[in-house]
């Protein structure tokens, strides 16, 4: 009995060091579940995105080339017309009439002339028996020479009358959408002035756009660093989108570059030709312009819910070897898609919290958790 209460206060003494021991001793840190993508670099396209407006690719003001009154208009205002199309037509009976009056003008030039070599035929013979004098000879010759010079002339003036003539009818110097007419039937037209209307080519299409040159400068430092591979020649493509969100179905080509910049904008002019089979688009029209080709070689992503930032800056957190959370202040470069591509603070094989990054801190220990279960659960 005695032995027993020996035991006892001893085995109470125990209980009560170990509970003590196990109060004061910390509890092992729980690591915490999160998402992380291993960083793998690849070559990404990259494009450009600006506002442009459309433009005709051929567009003519349609002027009269002689003054006359309007008699006919053929015109269809809005439609598409073919090259040499009669688009207008001018009174023609005084041109008619000036014609005749230059072929009566050119015969009657043409009678001196064959009167005049007749003399000159004749006072040959005469000349070489001595019975006609050199000055008969020479000034017969002097007058079929002027004569000669009054039937070109005269064979100018019907040439141009002619013209004029011709003239009268207005045609379309090109294929292309016409416009509406300035002026309608028994108006006065004067020659060159007057603009009777437009023609447009729409098919192919221009697209004008201004590049600032802040970001000129950037697309240069971003080739001469390696991160921008652009096509050989410049020879981007150009995806177009309308005002409703709808996107072009042809793409185009980027044809003209301005060798200058615009110093009331600061902005470089750029021009793209657009296929218009289909007519979606109209000069005039405002539109997105995305510029395509060129490649970030080895690129390194980071989708954007895994970016954070603090008064540094951005950062990432990555996991290290031992699952221990890093902060990565990281400098990023281009939005792409639903990730932003990192110039530097991480690299290929760095495993980044995509995840969870709510949830953790610098020094904290992680485990992978897997996404198809979370989803599930």
């Amino acid at each position: 009995m005695k032995q027993i209460l020996y035991v006892f206060p001893l085995s109470l003494c125990l209980i009560l060091a170990a509970c003590s021991s196990s109060k004061d001793a910390k509890p092992p840190a729980a690591s915490i579940g999160v998402i992380t993508e291993v960083i793998e670099s690849r070559d990404v396209p990259i494009s450009f995105e600006h506002v442009g407006f459309t433009n005709s690719s051929h567009e003519v003001d349609i002027r009269a080339r002689i003054s006359g009154y309007l008699d006919a208009i053929y015109e269809r205002e809005g439609e598409h017309v073919e090259k040499n199309t009669v688009l207008f037509q001018i009174d023609p009976r005084p041109f008619e009439a000036a014609l005749e009056d230059a072929k009566g003008d050119l015969a009657k030039q043409e009678a001196f002339l064959w009167e005049s070599k007749r003399s000159v035929e004749r006072l040959k013979p005469l000349f070489e028996k001595n019975a006609a004098s050199r000055r008969d000879l020479d000034s017969a010759i002097a007058q079929e020479l002027s004569n000669e010079a009054l039937v070109s002339s005269s064979t100018a003036r019907v040439k141009k009358a002619e013209l004029d003539l011709d003239y009268t009818s207005i045609r379309a110097p090109i294929s292309g959408e016409v416009g509406a007419s300035n002026f309608r039937v028994g108006a006065l037209v004067v020659a060159n002035e007057t603009l009777l209307t437009t023609l447009s080519v729409v098919d192919p299409i221009w697209i004008n756009f201004s590049v600032p040159e802040r970001e000129m400068l950037k697309y240069r430092h971003e080739r001469l660093k390696g991160r921008l591979i652009v096509p050989e020649y410049d020879d981007f493509a150009v995806e177009v989108t309308l005002i409703d969100g709808g996107v072009v179905p042809e793409k185009g080509k980027v044809n003209f570059l301005s060798p200058t910049y615009d110093v009331k904008t600061g902005t470089m002019m750029v021009r793209a030709t657009l296929p218009n089979t289909k007519k979606w688009l109209t000069p005039g029209q405002f539109v997105r312009v995305r510029v395509l080709g060129a490649i970030h070689p080895n690129a390194i992503i980071v989708p954007q819910r895994a970016v954070q930032q603090n008064k540094q800056g951005l950062f990432v957190y990555v996991v290290n070897a031992a699952n221990k959370v890093e902060t990565r202040y990281i400098e990023a470069g281009q939005w792409i898609d639903n990730g932003w591509i990192i110039n530097a603070g991480v690299g290929t094989g760095d495993r980044v919290i995509i995840d969870g990054v709510n949830k953790v801190r610098a020094g904290s220990t992680v485990h992978e958790l897997n996404p198809a279960k979370e989803k599930a659960l």
